[in-house]
């Protein structure tokens, strides 16, 4: 959803500028008690949206009480900058719509292809503006957010600013991928006339463009234009997708009551409404808003079934809201819990509760009489696919009291492909090879590695008793039939972001 329509008032000038634009914002407020957060309250226009098609999700609707996207950034051109239609042709960005298809990449082992790609979303903004000069005569106008793919990985035009998170950037000597052939199938690498001359800031703002397409990218000037399939929702406000959404919180502030309002309609079916797919609804933020209880209460009133998938602890606050619902419409509860080691949750999931604390949610949610499926995703290669750990793990989630368990390997599109695997470089190098095999297709693992991990978790959850009812199809059969909620159930780890509670963590 946009939020337009409506007036500003921002009450303590902590309101970006770019939001200070947006329609529908109320105020911006910090405390003390989110210290180095920002929290933007808008008035919502709608509370229901649609899921699209193309995502293969197995259910149409979801409710997102907070917005956000945690592993991108705002990635912005000049509307000058050509970019790479996919019949060859060249169009200026800011005459790119939604629904062309232009040239983005696919990985092929170490290489990557061009590929036809459908555009699936462009704006405007206005960022101070950076010149990147080639030394074969092409001359860039981007924002310092902006990220290029060369031979070392994505790099961002400028560095970050003082007091941010470091990250990469380019510098003179840097060699820019592009494309050696501008048709669909042509293997795109690095060319000596895409070494990067000089980068300088050009002491003014000027009006940026930017693009979501399928493949994440997309090719301007000739070389390879990240933008990612995550971030769309956060940049709509103009709001940096990555840093931003740990510390610009967006909050509907109205959602309740809008969503009274949409599912009171005669033209609503009572579709399975699913929360938890885009950003947790159990933040921490949800402590100080309480939006959920408002919510719970609207959908059950409507005779709406809906299930929830968080991380987040606070859940057990509205467990007698859920158990009144659950007399009255399907409700389903998934935890989200991918290991044990307490030091590995630290580095890959720093600012989430703990694995302990999410047994004890497990338990708590069983205690109040609700079924409770627990998704284990990602399963990271060669780090948590060993079989003492998910003997463990699995163990730990049964002993629990969970009703069932989903799993899936590690999904690594592009944005999340190259945050994970700078981090594998840092902090387990030894593994990079490993996973430059089993990835080298794309962003799933390979065929013959999800066979494996299928076939190491099924005796546990046989054991555990967690396996499918037997009067139910194999989920590998049919990933996006309707299912029961709150059944015990597997979800087909071999296909992609099946399972009702599947979507949230495919994004790792």
């Amino acid at each position: 959803m946009r939020w337009e329509g409506q007036e500003l008032a921002v009450t303590d000038g902590a309101a970006l500028p770019g939001l200070q634009r947006i329609a529908g914002l109320v105020r911006s407020v910090r405390t003390p008690e989110f210290e180095g957060i920002t929290f933007h309250e808008v008035m919502a226009r709608s509370a229901l949206n649609k899921v699209p098609a193309a995502s293969q999700m197995p259910f149409r609707w979801t409710v997102n009480p907070y917005r956000g996207c945690s592993h991108a950034c705002a990635y912005c051109l000049s509307g000058h900058a050509p970019i790479t239609m996919a019949d060859g042709s060249v169009v200026p960005l800011s005459r790119v719509r939604v629904g062309d298809h232009v040239l983005g990449t696919r990985t092929d082992g170490l290489s990557r292809r061009l590929v036809r790609t459908e555009v699936l979303d462009h704006w405007r903004t206005s960022k101070a503006a950076f010149r990147v000069e080639l030394d074969g005569g092409t001359s860039i106008v981007a924002s310092g957010d902006h990220r290029f793919l060369t031979i070392d990985g994505w790099k961002h035009v400028a560095p970050a600013e003082e007091g941010e998170a470091s990250r990469p950037y380019l510098t003179t000597a840097d060699q820019l991928v592009g494309m050696r052939r501008g048709i669909v199938g042509a293997v795109v690498r690095g060319h000596e006339r895409f070494i990067v001359s000089y980068i300088r800031p050009m002491d003014a703002t000027l009006p940026m463009y930017d693009l979501t397409t399928g493949t994440g990218d997309f090719i301007a000037h000739g070389v390879v234009s990240h933008n990612c399939f995550a971030r769309n929702t956060h940049t709509y406000l103009d709001l940096d997708a990555g840093d931003d959404f740990n510390r610009q919180v967006v909050v509907k502030v109205n959602l309740a009551d809008v969503l009274r309002r949409e599912v009171a309609r005669r033209s609503w079916s009572r579709e399975h409404v699913a929360m938890g797919t885009n950003t947790d609804p159990y933040q921490r933020a949800e402590g100080r808003y309480r939006l959920m209880p408002g919510v719970i209460e609207a959908l059950t009133g409507s005779g709406t079934s809906f299930s929830i998938l968080t991380k987040g602890t606070l859940l057990r606050r509205d467990l007698p809201l859920l158990t009144r619902a659950a007399q009255d419409v399907e409700v389903g509860v998934g935890v989200s819990l991918a290991l044990l080691d307490e030091g590995l949750h630290r580095s890959v999931e720093p600012g989430t509760p703990t694995p302990r604390a999410r047994l004890d949610l497990i338990r708590a949610v069983r205690a109040a009489g609700l079924p409770c499926t627990v998704l284990i995703a990602p399963v990271l290669p060669a780090l948590t696919d060993s079989e003492e750990h998910l003997s463990a793990l699995v163990a730990a989630v049964a002993e629990a009291g969970a009703t069932g368990i989903s799993h899936i390997p590690l999904h690594l599109r592009p944005g999340a492909r190259e945050w994970y695997l700078r981090w594998l470089g840092t902090e387990r190098p030894d593994l990079v090879p490993t996973y430059q095999r089993l990835y080298r297709r794309g962003a799933y693992a390979d065929q013959r590695y999800r066979e494996w991990l299928r076939d190491r978790m099924q005796p546990l959850l046989s054991r555990h008793r967690l396996q499918p009812r037997d009067d139910e199809p194999d989920d590998r059969a049919t990933p996006l039939r309707r299912r029961r909620w709150g059944t015990r159930l597997t979800v087909a780890d071999d296909a992609p972001a099946a399972g009702p509670f599947a979507a949230q963590d495919t994004l790792f």
